[in-house]
């Protein structure tokens, strides 16, 4: 076949070519030969060799889906350019319990207190197609429910507060603090990682802040509009908490036992340690948050700096012994004055009973 010698191929440059290849005959039925090799740049030889790897393509490997396309060695014929329509294109098939679940979800949201009156429509008419579609398979979801709790409630009214761009009061609880506080904010967004959360401006700590809803004790749309200042929103796909330079270092040291916090905080540093530990340097905005860390880890390990941070992991790993000694010091309590009665005694109630 005349044509130029074929050149040493490129799997990537080959790839591109052929997909472009698709694009050029089916809008050129017939296209002789050596023109569409000429338009690519490529040898007739290279040009045949794309269309022998055409035919194993297509949108399956069942009859009808694979592209047709043939030469006689003047022109190229594509015998089934259909084959990659919008139109022949597979519809989505959702197994049983698929549609169960997204239909039980769908109805869920729908009852969402503050949920926008056209969202809900528009959720109840994309439901109603779903049990449609899904014949028998909806039967099981009609008799399933999800009630949402308090969140629900606070995410309607988070969401409606950054449609009509209005400030907020929350009553929220600190787990780091063990404290319930009062503050407004003006929400910024709402994300989902593991959890939902708020990120906002604090008016309280005059800071951006990420509050988790299901800590949100109580909340209230306020009159006046909400203004947060401009700041670059974060990309939180991969963590929740990505410590900013300026934050405050802690440093934990750990033992073997403890080696996962160097994989699932964030870090500046791990280094490590003779007994097999590590030594990691880090960063947060709430060093307070880590004393819960802290006595999490126990034995495994401990907070080194700043050592007031130190002191206080310190202080509360020993109230909570005191508390645990002071339950232990009670049951013995009982456990004397039940052998004193004799072993006929009757329990004073269900906590002295047999375990």
């Amino acid at each position: 076949m005349a044509g130029k010698p074929v050149r040493p191929v490129n799997a990537i440059d080959q790839t591109r070519r052929m997909l472009s290849l698709v694009t050029y005959l089916k809008e050129r039925p017939g296209a002789r030969v050596e023109d569409v090799a000429r338009a690519f740049g490529i040898s007739e030889d290279e040009l045949v060799s794309d269309l022998d790897v055409l035919p194993m393509c297509g949108t399956s490997f069942r009859g009808g889906d694979l592209l047709d396309i043939d030469t006689d060695g003047e022109r190229i014929w594509w015998h089934n350019p259909a084959a990659l329509a919008a139109e022949a294109a597979e519809p989505l098939r959702l197994a049983a319990d698929e549609a169960t679940a997204l239909l039980v979800a769908a109805r869920a949201v729908s009852t969402l207190p503050g949920l926008r009156e056209s969202d809900r429509q528009a959720l109840l008419r994309a439901t109603a197609k779903v049990e449609t579609a899904a014949g028998e398979a909806a039967g099981a979801s009609s008799r399933l429910s999800v009630t949402f709790e308090s969140e629900g409630g606070v995410f309607a009214d988070v969401d409606r507060a950054i449609a009509e761009r209005r400030r907020l009061w929350i009553r929220y609880y600190s787990p780091a603090r063990d404290e319930v506080t009062e503050r407004e904010i003006d929400p910024i967004r709402l994300v989902s990682v593991g959890h939902t959360y708020v990120e906002a401006w604090c008016r309280r700590s005059e800071a951006r802040r990420t509050f988790r809803l299901d800590r949100v004790a109580e909340i209230k749309i306020l009159d006046e509009p909400s203004a947060p200042p401009e700041i670059e929103l974060r990309d939180l796909s991969e963590a929740l908490v990505q410590p900013a330079a300026e934050d405050p270092e802690v440093v934990v040291e750990v033992g073997p036992g403890g080696r996962w916090v160097a994989e699932y905080y964030p870090h500046d540093s791990a280094d490590e340690l003779p007994d097999g530990g590590l030594r990691i340097t880090l960063r947060t905005p709430d060093p307070a948050s880590l004393r819960r860390l802290a006595l999490r880890l126990g034995r495994d390990g401990r907070i080194v700096s700043p050592p007031d941070l130190a002191d206080s992991a310190r202080q509360a790993a020993r109230e909570a012994l005191a508390a645990y000694d002071g339950i232990e010091a009670a049951r013995t309590t009982r456990v004397v004055e039940a052998d004193a009665r004799g072993p006929h005694a009757v329990p004073d109630g269900p906590g002295d009973g047999p375990e």
